[in-house]
Parts: C-alpha cells; sequence; structure tokens
C-alpha cells in the first residue's frame, strides 16, 4: 500500500491555494487547505497532517505566529513560504520552529523538492552495528536508532530538521562537519542563506541540549571546519 503524506495548505491567496493542492494532489499527496491562520487552527485541532506548507504574510494572524503556536504541541514540519529578499521573516520563522522556507515566486518543482527533502528521513549509518546505540550529553540521552531524545523520563520534542540534524551528527561523532555539508545532508540547496539558516537551527537545537546554549559543550562550533556533536 502506497502511503500518501497528507498536507496542509494555508494561504490566503485562493489562487495559489488551489494551484499548489491541484500540484501537490497530481504528485502523489492528500492536501488539505485553510484560508488563514485562524482556519488552520481548527482544521489541525481535528487532524494530523504530515506537513504544513504555510504563508509567512496573511491577514489577521501571520505564519511566523501560528508557527510558534504549532510548536508547543506538536512537531509537525512545516515549510514557509516568504516574499523574495525579506530575510527577517526567514529567519525569525526558523527561530519560531519551521523546518524550511521557500522564497516567493517559486517553481512548483522546487516546493516538491524542498517537501520530499523534509519527509525524507537521513538514512542511517552503515555501520550502526559497531557504534553505540545511545549518546550521552550531559541528563540527555540521544537514541540513535529510534531518533529520540530524553532528559530524565521526558522525551524532548525535536522538529524533522532537528531530528535529520541528530543522525547527522550522531553518525560521526567528535568530527566536525562543515555548514556547507550539513546543507547538502539536509537536501537543502546549496547557498549563503540556507547556511544561516542552518545556523539558526543550531543555535536552536542548543537550546534543548546545552546547560548554558551560550557556552556549548556538546554541540560546538569548531573555528574554520564547522559544527561538531561531542558527546560524553
Amino acid at each position: 500500500m502506497n502511503f500518501q503524506p497528507h498536507l496542509l495548505i494555508v494561504d490566503d491567496d485562493e489562487r495559489i491555494r488551489g494551484l499548489l493542492q491541484k500540484f501537490l494532489i497530481r504528485n502523489g499527496f492528500l492536501v488539505s487547505a485553510a484560508r488563514d491562520a485562524a482556519h488552520a487552527r481548527r482544521i489541525l485541532s481535528g487532524l494530523d497532517f504530515d506537513m504544513i506548507v504555510m504563508d509567512v504574510m496573511m491577514p489577521g494572524e501571520d505564519g511566523v505566529s501560528l508557527t510558534k503556536a504549532i510548536r508547543e504541541t506538536s512537531t509537525t514540519p512545516i515549510l514557509l513560504l516568504t516574499a523574495k529578499g525579506e530575510t527577517e521573516d526567514r529567519i525569525a520563522g526558523l527561530e519560531a520552529g519551521a523546518d524550511d522556507y521557500l522564497s516567493k515566486p517559486f517553481e512548483p518543482k522546487e516546493l516538491l523538492l524542498r517537501i520530499n527533502a523534509i519527509l525524507r528521513r537521513v538514512p542511517e549509518a552503515d555501520d550502526a552495528d559497531s557504534a553505540p546505540k545511545v549518546l550521552r550529553l550531559g541528563d540527555i540521552r540521544y537514541d540513535i536508532e529510534r531518533g529520540e531524545m530524553w532528559q530524565g523520563d521526558d522525551l524532548v520534542r525535536l522538529t524533522a530538521t532537528e531530528i535529520q540534524l541528530m543522525k547527522i551528527f550522531a553518525a560521526t561523532p567528535g568530527e566536525p562537519i562543515t555548514r556547507s555539508k550539513l546543507v547538502e545532508d539536509l537536501g537543502r540547496d546549496r547557498g549563503q542563506a540556507q547556511e544561516r539558516a542552518v545556523d539558526v537551527q543550531i543555535t536552536r537545537l542548543r537550546r534543548k541540549i546545552e546547560t548554558d546554549p551560550k557556552q556549548p559543550r556538546y554541540l560546538q562550533t569548531v573555528r574554520g571546519a564547522g559544527y561538531m556533536l561531542a558527546p560524553d
């Protein structure tokens, strides 16, 4: 049986909503649509989705604010659609918990690539048998096989992108990974904007791992070489 991911499109532009819906259904997705944040909240209260594609600029509550609200209870992947050149929107969206962003206007094919990259998990490392199954980061335990992070008896909520980042780092603990390699492994386009986006994701991940995120002990910056996971 083919698994059809269920997407929620949130956009106040009826024409764009309709076009995206048709295009994504043609490409094998189940698609629901909401005309604004309030409508999206009503739909989300009754349904679970595999991913949310949401415009940032909407009348009433904007996409960044809704992303923040969704992140309080859910780790459903979120892709934000931002106006071209609105760097502040993009950074604010990523800080609020979005997994990625796409600037309007965009090619539908590129949207499809981004959606598939986010939905696809990074494959397990081949030598997983010889590697430890659990990494310890102070009082945090990271289960490599399940992609789960625990603090004591509490499961730490990770977004889809944070799960991917942890899998990438856990495959080679103690080895620095460049920002451009992280961008590539996350299935993103190369470029400085995406590298900055990775920096924001790392900052968010540190808040969940580190006692003092400003002085990271476990997710370290290696000058000139990128980032490195240094478990106990």
